[in-house]
């Protein structure tokens, strides 16, 4: 007797998405730390601090005071008041407290600024490598990403390469800086020709700036501060790197009409918004000192130094990147396969890090190191590399 086939299925966008390869890295290390084994984590992408306690405070006031109820799904206007200060004094983004939305994480304003754009059938260009999920976020809105090489644009021109790699059907760009993993960090004449391009053929700009307060080398810029670009131009951040608060879920977005309302939509019809409390320890968040900030960037500087250094001392090529918190060499010298290269080093030296391969095809034959944490592990991680290599 045939059987009827069940109609139960998956909605059809999401056939191309798939789970983070850096999240089954960090559970294979998990993994390996439960059997006893020590393990040198640089897969990771978290602060090397906790969340000051300032900011945790400033919670549990929240908490006190009974600001547990619902809040306007965009954001308590003091914090909206304190984002709008933040962009115009850092950024050079002017904005009005309705031009800003509070997010669950960075991820979430990335998220919603895709659903807000891409219809099926459309490219977004995407420089490359590129953080993993970029990619999924943008099939999972039934468009194509566009993998633009970084280092080819640099080497031909930023204008020239986007070009080359467009389509008729190409309708945003997503543009990160400091980028994840390569730490490459794009200068203002490069946002300008990224900016000349979107104005000529009528795109919008997805800006990832998630790492905005970790350069070491020339200067961060928001691309949406140029002269007609905020009309375009959805800027994302995230206090997850600059505050060491990744398990807050805390980000925001600025963006004009017509985006804002679909911003907002999104955000309503997900999450409602960002926890209460978590809105206040945002607040709080912004009005740490810049000295204070620019201290932990040089703790950072440090630990790139160390690192870098050691990675050349061993025969893994890696100039030092100019901002977040990643080292990405040339990894040949284990294996040609970056997959392979990541599992020789767990296998054999105990080290994890994330193969360069899911960064896109720009980042085969590299792996990434994180250098998010203390001098002593970077260091027992070179004397491991230096055993491995013996």
């Amino acid at each position: 007797m045939a059987t009827k086939q069940s109609g139960l299925r998956l909605a059809k966008r999401l056939d191309e998405v798939g789970f983070s390869d850096i999240v089954q890295i960090r559970n294979k290390v998990m993994e390996l730390r439960a059997e006893g084994v020590r393990v040198h984590a640089l897969h990771g992408g978290e602060p090397f601090f906790e969340t000051p306690s300032i900011i945790k405070y400033a919670a549990i006031q929240a908490l006190v005071d009974n600001q547990t109820h619902y809040a306007p799904s965009s954001g308590v206007l003091p914090l909206r008041k304190a984002l709008v200060e933040k962009l115009s004094a850092k950024n050079r983004i002017q904005a009005t407290t309705d031009e800003v939305i509070a997010t669950v994480g960075g991820s979430q304003a990335l998220y919603a600024a895709f659903q807000s754009v891409l219809d099926p059938g459309d490219d977004a260009l995407v420089f490359a490598p590129y953080w993993t999920p970029i990619a999924d976020l943008i099939t999972g809105t039934q468009a194509r990403p566009l993998l633009v090489p970084s280092s080819t644009a640099r080497r031909n021109g930023i204008r020239n390469t986007l070009e080359q790699f467009s389509t008729p059907q190409t309708r945003a760009v997503y543009y990160n800086t400091p980028q994840n993993p390569s730490g490459l960090v794009f200068t203002r004449a490069e946002a300008e020709e990224v900016a000349l391009f979107a104005l000529e053929r009528d795109l919008i700009v997805i800006a990832d700036e998630a790492y905005e307060d970790l350069v070491y080398d020339g200067d961060h810029f928001s691309i949406a501060s140029l002269p007609g670009m905020a009309e375009r131009t959805i800027t994302c951040f995230t206090f997850s790197k600059t505050y060491a608060m990744t398990g807050w879920r805390a980000g925001y977005a600025v963006a004009k009409e017509p985006f804002m309302t679909a911003l907002r939509k999104i955000v309503l019809y997900s999450t409602n918004g960002v926890a209460t409390p978590v809105q206040y320890a945002m607040i709080h968040a912004l009005t740490t000192p810049a000295a204070e900030i620019a201290r932990l960037r040089e703790e950072y500087r440090k630990r790139r130094d160390l690192l870098v250094a050691g990675l050349n001392e061993v025969g893994l090529e890696c100039a030092p990147p100019a901002g977040a918190f990643y080292a990405f060499p040339n990894a040949e010298a284990i294996h040609k396969n970056s997959r392979t290269a990541a599992q020789i080093l767990l296998d054999k030296a105990h080290i994890a890090t994330i193969p360069g391969s899911v960064f896109g095809a720009q980042g085969e034959g590299h792996l990434r190191f994180g250098y998010a944490i203390t001098p002593n592990e970077i260091e027992n991680c070179v004397e491991a590399l230096r055993k491995f290599f013996a």
